[in-house]
């Protein structure tokens, strides 16, 4: 712990609007309470409205935030995209973590994520990362849903994570090379460790200027990131972005007492209450880690009312962005699911 504490290190997330507001409190607060000695840098873009804005500040000094405003980062004029869904058009300013020059080492979280154990050990990794590398996750590649949008090579047969076996998937993952196949080169930017430098930034925004593939890319910062960093990423065990489809597409290796942080993509559980038949997600397959989060938003509301440090403004100004109470269709209750217990 000591040699960690040493290095001057830290997490980093990004909210550019207050529907993630949720997702940051609550990755703020479960890093702060699985003992994380780092601080997590938020970055937050000028239109963030200045309900947004309290709730941070209130949450700063609690949580181990320093809270950081960015401009946004578009691509260069006249360059036409290709994206999956809207959501995806702010996400180019994730970029803009790698400007953080102050710190020996950045992981980037989304701000969807949870933490469900001690997240430090990650960094175990960047004491022998190569300065223009990063260390993420494979990009899961089953497509199970038959997703449209999906390239045709995106078949469970091709996933990264499909040929692996628990345990030996959370500390030996496939590794890219320049020969694997396409898929297994692909990484996932939902979670992604580096060394940041003007130098690095730099080389950085040359290729974001001029690349004519920018175009291309549907997943913005995550297909660039494969690009930047092609043969000089290095995988790490899956627990560290836990793909919450994962879940039930990959029970080869998931294991609910493995999880670190888990990533709820697509469907947000703040959007919605879990009721007792246990639909939650996208396919309505979700219901069971949609409960974890629900449980973690639970202590967190239950600290901060009795904290009597402006824990209740923060409460009643994020109650604004979740699902109320009391929606849930013909009155019934909410399916409740503790924790996953290690072992």
């Amino acid at each position: 712990m000591a040699d960690r504490a040493a290095r001057h290190n830290a997490y980093a997330t990004l909210i550019t609007r207050d529907s993630y507001l949720p997702g940051v409190i609550i990755l703020a607060y479960t890093l702060q309470r699985n003992a994380s000695i780092y601080p997590l840098v938020v970055l937050y873009t000028p239109n963030l409205p200045k309900d947004a804005k309290r709730v941070l500040e209130l949450e700063a000094p609690k949580c181990n935030m320093i809270l950081r405003e960015c401009e946004h980062l578009l691509p260069p004029e006249g360059v036409k995209m290709t994206l999956i869904a809207e959501r995806f058009a702010d996400t180019w300013t994730k970029l803009r973590v790698f400007e953080l020059f102050e710190y020996d080492a950045v992981c980037y979280l989304d701000a969807d994520m949870a933490v469900l154990d001690n997240m430090d050990v990650v960094f175990k990794v960047e004491t022998h990362l190569p300065d223009d590398w990063i260390a993420a996750n494979h990009v899961c590649v089953c497509n199970l849903d038959s997703d449209s949008w999906a390239p045709e090579d995106w078949r469970a047969e091709n996933c990264a994570y499909t040929p692996l076996q628990h345990p030996t998937a959370l500390e030996e993952p496939l590794q890219p090379a320049e020969t694997s196949p396409s898929p297994h080169k692909l990484l996932n930017g939902g979670m992604f460790i580096f060394h940041p430098s003007e130098g690095l930034w730099d080389r950085m925004l040359h290729v974001f200027n001029t690349t004519p593939l920018l175009s291309s890319f549907m997943f913005p910062d995550q297909d660039f990131l494969a690009f930047f960093f092609e043969n000089k990423w290095y995988a790490l065990g899956w627990q560290y972005n836990a793909i919450k489809t994962m879940r039930y597409w990959h029970p080869n290796i998931w294991r609910d007492e493995e999880v670190v942080c888990l990533h709820y993509i697509v469907d947000k559980p703040w959007a919605k209450r879990v009721g007792l038949d246990g639909v939650a997600g996208y396919k309505g397959l979700d219901g069971v880690t949609h409960c974890w989060w629900w449980q973690l938003y639970q202590y967190w509301e239950d600290e901060r009312t009795s904290d009597g440090r402006g824990g209740n403004e923060a409460i009643a100004l994020l109650k604004k962005l979740i699902a109320p109470a009391d929606t849930m269709e013909g009155g019934v209750g909410y399916l409740q699911v503790g924790l996953p217990v290690r072992a």
